[in-house]
């Protein structure tokens, strides 16, 4: 499954308040960058995954966001350094743009 030309829209749009997003498609999502830096993935179901790095970490956490795991072909399971974006920032791209200069300045 990959992401459709309306997610990626979609995510540029959200973000858009950063100034100068990059894109680049990968495993069947798109990896999003502000000036060469990656802040944010668009997952291949569509959903918007920020990258969470030291107390930024404890922040996505107590805002309800969720890791992104996953199960490897062997049975064990896998972290990325991904969290999901609060829903209330899918629908406020201020917001989304907040999250997202932070997960910038804590990588």
């Amino acid at each position: 499954m990959s992401v459709s030309p309306e997610e990626i829209a979609f995510a540029k749009d959200l973000f858009s308040g950063l100034g100068n997003i990059t894109t680049r498609k990968m495993m069947g999502g798109l990896c999003l960058y502000h000036e060469g830096t990656i802040f944010a993935i668009l997952h291949s179901d569509g959903g918007i995954l920020l990258k969470g790095a030291g107390p930024f970490i404890d922040r996505l956490e107590s805002m309800g966001c969720t890791r992104w795991t996953y199960t490897r072909k062997t049975g064990k399971s896998g972290a990325m350094p991904y969290w999901t974006l609060p829903g209330t920032a899918l629908d406020d791209p201020e917001e989304a743009v907040a999250l997202a200069r932070e997960a910038l300045r804590h990588l």
